[in-house]
């Protein structure tokens, strides 16, 4: 019988129990009645990155789980590849999630696999550097790079990390690579969890060729084969305690296609594993009025914002295809560094339309005359921990802005990104702002960039990167989250996404995430002692 491997422990899962297509979810179309009520040993709130690992290991070690998940199923033949399709499909808010300002687009998905099927599949291992420094500031002292590494390789053999063969690296990251060699900077090779690219380049429009590993074809369906339950189309609305534990959830199911509710659920269980992302997780702590004695509940927010350079090269370059990103630059990425990182990626047409101010009618369509002359470079910055996630009458709010050193950081990103561009053959260079920054000559890239101004509202940020908010550590009054994952206030009830992260990374989170997941589940379990 063919069998699917998981991890070094020799565990199998039946092919026969993997659906050949699709994943068994119930969703709001399935729900018939107005008030449900259901038993488990665990309740997993979200299904990305942590709780989709954590409900697979939880139902491996025999657990009746059930995993309620916010936003709907999509399987991957209904994914158009299309960005501006999918933002309204896939994301939160429908692609519009934003800081209070209103000038970063702080994206997650919001859909069963939740920010897995959207994200460019980028995995870096949390460097020792963070580990020692959370160990020395905030007293995880367990969590040391020896302890870390076994989950690491965990998480490569399971999710297929691998480093980006030749034949998918873009066309724009040939030059690019040309541009660092031309400045001694060094090559750093982009390393994803996707099994035979098909080089679409259409990662954030989730990958309808199910090569991309995310949660939706790889953790979810393993948690189903042992017997896990998903739950779409469903909100959880509080998080029930009993005498300082965790006693179980209530939640509404939403019809998505009406946006009205259609039943109300109960979800009785002794475990309960947060999983919602760092915007919702505090979001959800608060509307309970749970697990805040420290009041650092929605704190700490910190989201590696960016900025796209543009170039506009003189021959096509179709930067369209292949890996979304193939390079990268991290020397300066460290805060005493310079703390920032240089990533490459391909765009699609609607995110190149807005990754510059071209204006309207004639000089809009010019610029998109050229689209396939153009290479983005990006900035990622690693931030400071400055914002709040706040719920207020009902509302959510992300309060954040980049931070003034933060922005001295970005200039310094974006003068190297400028460099390096040019050093590649761009002739012109876009900076992305309300009001147009361009750049013709080379000599005028450190001037024009030394001159911008910390101004709200004036730049076009991204951050896929969300972090923080229920910060993980020692001391309970600093912190929410203890050094084994349980919240310091109410017994068995886990956190396993990115808000556990004391500070920003400045590297993409996901792998860190996902052995944080399997980190804390394994305490749970018993699988680790110490």
């Amino acid at each position: 019988m063919n069998t699917v491997h998981i991890a070094k422990n020799k565990a199998r899962i039946p092919a026969a129990a993997v659906p050949k297509h699709g994943l068994q979810v119930t969703q709001a179309s399935d729900i018939r009645d107005s008030q449900i009520s259901w038993e488990a040993d665990a309740v997993v709130i979200g299904s990305g990155a942590g709780g989709a690992i954590a409900a697979f290991e939880l139902a491996k070690s025999g657990k009746k789980v059930i995993v309620l998940e916010a936003g709907p199923y999509v399987p991957s033949e209904k994914f158009t590849e299309m960005l501006a399709v999918s933002m309204g499909q896939l994301y939160a808010d429908h692609g519009g999630q934003n800081n209070a300002t209103g000038d970063i687009a702080i994206l997650q998905g919001a859909c069963v696999g939740g920010s897995t099927v959207v994200n460019a599949a980028l995995c870096f291992r949390t460097p020792d550097h963070y580990l020692h420094a959370w160990g020395k500031d905030f007293g995880l002292t367990n969590l040391t790079p020896a302890v870390m590494k076994p989950y690491f390789e965990l998480v490569e053999r399971n999710l297929r990390i691998n480093t980006v063969a030749g034949h998918e690296t873009s066309a724009g990251a040939e030059l690019i690579g040309k541009g660092l060699d031309k400045l001694r900077l060094p090559r750093g090779k982009a390393r994803r969890n996707v099994k035979d690219c098909v080089m679409s380049g259409a990662c954030f429009s989730g990958c309808a060729s199910d090569r991309k590993q995310s949660m939706l074809v790889t953790y979810l369906p393993w948690a189903v084969s042992h017997g896990a339950k998903i739950v779409a189309d469903t909100r959880v609305t509080r998080i029930l305690t009993t005498e300082g534990r965790a006693s179980g959830v209530e939640a509404e199911v939403i019809d998505p296609a009406t946006g009205q509710k259609k039943a109300d659920v109960v979800v009785k269980a002794p475990l309960v594993v947060l999983a919602a992302g760092p915007v919702q997780s505090p979001v959800l702590l608060l509307r309970s009025g749970i697990a805040n004695s420290s009041g650092q509940v929605g704190k700490n927010f910190a989201c590696h914002p960016t900025m796209s350079v543009t170039g506009i090269f003189s021959q096509d370059v179709r930067d369209f295809f292949g890996a979304t990103h193939s390079l990268y630059m991290d020397k300066y990425t460290l805060p005493q560094a310079g703390g920032y990182l240089l990533l490459n990626a391909v765009q699609d047409p609607v995110e190149a339309s807005t990754q510059v101010e071209p204006g309207t009618g004639k000089p809009y369509a010019a610029y998109m005359t050229h689209y396939k002359n153009t290479v983005r470079l990006i900035s990622l910055i690693h931030d400071k921990n400055c914002g709040e996630v706040t719920w207020n009458n009902g509302v959510k709010e992300i309060k954040y802005d980049v931070d003034d050193e933060d922005f001295e950081a970005m200039k310094k990103g974006l003068i190297t990104t400028a460099r390096v561009l040019w050093a590649s053959g761009a002739k012109t260079l876009h900076i992305p702002a309300s009001q147009k920054v361009e750049i013709t000559r080379e000599q005028d890239i450190v001037p024009t960039i030394m001159a911008l101004k910390n101004e709200k509202s004036r730049y076009r940020y991204t951050s896929f990167h969300p972090q923080g908010t229920c910060r993980m550590g020692a001391d309970p009054k600093r912190t929410v989250v203890n050094p084994q994952g349980e919240t310091h206030d109410v017994r068995s009830l886990y956190v396993v996404d990115a808000s556990l992260l004391p500070t920003s990374i400045g590297y993409n989170p996901s792998e860190t995430v996902y052995a944080l997941a399997h980190y804390v589940v394994d305490g749970i379990t018993g699988k680790r002692k110490a």
